[in-house]
């Protein structure tokens, strides 16, 4: 895509698969329409990675510029070279120090600057142990530092593990949170799971927490793009986490994603309706978990995301009770150039 008022692709992460007619992304403001305008970004060289997935029609697409320095203080032409790639968003590495193997990584979207993104460190985290080989990562975001193993088998595309800042989570107010969000979703309270109380969580980003009480609820998503977008940038939320539980069993044995979750995540302050797998939202329900104790010893969550848009996620995310840190792991594999 070549301009933030295109309609977004929908294999780029943003479509929804039943979107309201008042779905379109917001047109740009006078700062970012004109941004191409201050520095060049034609010359940006910007790799495509889908994260959470084996697949390059899998996942969640990122852009990612292995060297940004030529543009680490435009914040416009940064803008700019997202809005062009046209996925939720596009990471840079604006600083490094390769002997460290630790780089100053931003995120943005094709409308703004994100302080942290989980997709995208991901698709980074595997797109330098690519070039560099396996091994830890160290990222300094606007979030914090995240640390990021990765490896690789020689069986599939390298594997990341990311570690969070410390989450929180507190419960969700009922009137000025819960009561317009629910209006925005052409949800009610009765769609909810009652076990799963809503709450704020954060790992780098606010995320409302909504569980739904059924797959059916869950895969009906038609929302009103515009009043979930005023309702979240009143709030600071990054994304809307929407969960439905599978399976509830910490305690099974003999298998490693014992407790299933479905996931999708309404992204209208990024400028797209919604992201099919979202590393930052799964980490902060990790701290969601925690704090409802639901966490019994270490627990791995499986959560299932993209799948009512065509692009099936899977996202690991591994918790414990003593440490408020959660670890999201994924693959990521590139996807092919098509002349753009």
């Amino acid at each position: 895509m070549d301009g933030m008022t295109a309609p977004i692709e929908p294999t780029a992460s943003t479509a929804s698969p039943t979107p309201t007619a008042s779905t379109t992304p917001p047109t740009p403001t006078a700062s970012t329409a004109s941004t191409a305008l201050t520095t060049s970004t034609a010359d940006v060289d910007v790799l495509r990675y889908s994260a959470f997935t084996t697949r390059p029609d899998g996942g969640n697409p990122a852009g990612v510029v292995l060297d940004a320095a030529a543009i680490a203080d435009d914040d416009a032409a940064m803008t700019a070279v997202a809005a062009r790639v046209g996925y939720s968003e596009t990471a840079f590495i604006t600083e490094r120090d390769e002997a460290a193997r630790r780089y100053r990584l931003r995120y943005f979207s094709p409308l703004a600057e994100v302080a942290f993104c989980g997709h995208a460190t991901i698709a980074t985290a595997v797109a330098l142990a690519e070039r560099d080989g396996p091994g830890e990562l160290v990222f300094d975001t606007a979030s914090g530092e995240i640390r990021v193993e990765t490896t690789a088998d020689g069986d599939g595309p390298p594997r990341a593990t990311l570690t969070s800042v410390p989450t929180r989570s507190r419960p969700a107010d009922p009137g000025t949170e819960i009561e317009p969000t629910l209006a925005a979703l052409g949800w009610s309270a009765d769609d909810l799971d009652p076990a799963l109380p809503p709450h704020v969580a954060f790992a780098g980003n606010d995320h409302l927490v909504l569980a739904a009480a059924t797959r059916e609820r869950l895969a009906d998503l038609a929302y009103d793009f515009d009043a979930l977008d005023a309702v979240m940038r009143r709030r600071g939320w990054t994304t809307v986490h929407l969960v439905w539980r599978e399976t509830a069993d910490p305690s099974a044995e003999g298998s490693a994603e014992n407790v299933v979750f479905h996931a999708r995540d309404p992204f209208p302050v990024g400028g797209v309706v919604e992201d099919p797998a979202t590393g930052a939202a799964a980490a902060a329900f990790g701290g969601y978990l925690r704090v409802l104790g639901l966490v019994d010893g270490r627990t791995r969550v499986r959560i299932r995301q993209g799948e009512d848009m065509g692009r099936p996620s899977d996202l690991l995310l591994d918790v414990t009770p003593d440490d408020p840190r959660a670890r999201v792991s994924g693959q990521a594999v590139p996807i092919p150039r098509t002349g753009r």
